[in-house]
């Protein structure tokens, strides 16, 4: 870069954008790079502190904080990631369809690692909807060491993509509803309308919702005619606590089904139990899902709606986060909730 006088700098080309930042109000950007300085210019350089101004001087060992920007976001991205132009330095990273966003956290540490080099994400393992902004990419200086970019550009490359986008699957669902009370008709079933609701997020199809009493054979048998039906998800819900008379887990248990948890370190929602018979998830959902916005069961449905199988150890690490707040205002997926 050279440095040049505001008085000398008419008809040259800024080698990188100009902020104007009124507090509280706004930050844009004022003057854009490659912007060709006019005469009018300058008394709005001089209201934003600017005496000097530095144009680009080709350099075979520094790279331009745009075109490095731009390099990062393009390594640092997967399937299910676009970007754009750099703006102020900047270039941002979108989600380009809804799925689970998948981040790195210890090679995305390795690349803040390298001095003037910034890549900051939101959190990955959660839901998100297309246009989401996932992540940002920029260099402090003005310019960066090439041999510094390159190093960031080959931690991305890697077997596994940096940040990336799983998409959902559109899993054909059953709901499998227990409890005498609600198959004698004395008691309205209110887990069906929810659940339908949250399988809308995934575009999940509902197959249709079956009644059965108390009886562990009778749950067994309607979830195995579900999966026989073709469903790639059933929920069992109803009787999935420690009461004697709940015998939903022993239901589930009877399919023949392998059991990932019974339990889960999360509150709402610690009832929660999984299962896997073959490769079709069984999910018995814990009572709250009926009054609860956020439970456990909307930590895992995203794992379940990429078609990806949970294991136990995902769910003992939901512990450190798995204690809902109940906000009166509720910005799940954007709080802490399962982070």
């Amino acid at each position: 870069m050279k440095k040049i006088s505001l008085h000398d700098s008419i008809g040259l080309a800024l080698c990188h954008d100009i902020t104007r930042i009124v507090p509280g109000k706004e930050k844009v950007r004022a003057f854009q790079k490659g912007h060709v300085i006019r005469a009018e210019d300058v008394p709005k350089l001089h209201d934003l502190g600017k005496e000097h101004i530095y144009i680009w001087e080709d350099s075979d060992s520094l790279i331009h904080e745009d075109e490095a920007a731009l390099r990062l976001a393009k390594a640092a991205s997967g399937p299910g990631i676009t970007f754009g132009e750099p703006n102020q330095g900047k270039v941002s990273l979108k989600v380009a369809y809804s799925g689970l966003l998948e981040i790195d956290a210890l090679r995305l540490a390795q690349i803040n690692s390298i001095e003037g080099i910034v890549l900051a994400s939101v959190h990955g393992s959660q839901a998100v909807a297309a246009g989401t902004v996932a992540a940002g990419t920029r260099v402090i200086p003005i310019a960066i060491e090439k041999e510094k970019l390159e190093a960031a550009e080959q931690i991305c490359c890697s077997s596994s993509p940096l940040i990336s986008v799983k998409p959902f699957i559109p899993l054909r669902v059953g709901i499998v509803t227990t409890g005498n009370e609600v198959y004698s008709g004395r008691i309205k079933d209110g887990f069906c309308a929810v659940l339908q609701q949250k399988l809308a997020s995934y575009q999940g199809e509902f197959m249709g919702q079956v009644l059965v009493p108390d009886d562990a054979s009778l749950i067994s048998a309607q979830i195995k005619k579900f999966i026989n039906d073709g469903a790639d998800l059933v929920f069992v819900t109803g009787g999935m606590s420690v009461d004697p008379d709940d015998v939903t887990p022993t239901g589930i248990k009877q399919t023949g089904a392998e059991v990932v948890f019974y339990g889960v370190p999360v509150l709402p929602g610690s009832m929660l139990m999984l299962a896997y018979l073959g490769n079709v998830p069984i999910c018995g959902v814990p009572g709250c899902v009926m009054f609860n916005r956020t439970t456990s069961l909307d930590l895992i449905l995203p794992y379940i709606f990429t078609g990806q199988r949970v294991s136990r150890s995902q769910i003992i690490r939901l512990g450190h986060g798995g204690f809902c707040q109940e906000c009166p205002i509720c910005h799940f997926p954007n709080c802490a909730f399962g982070k």
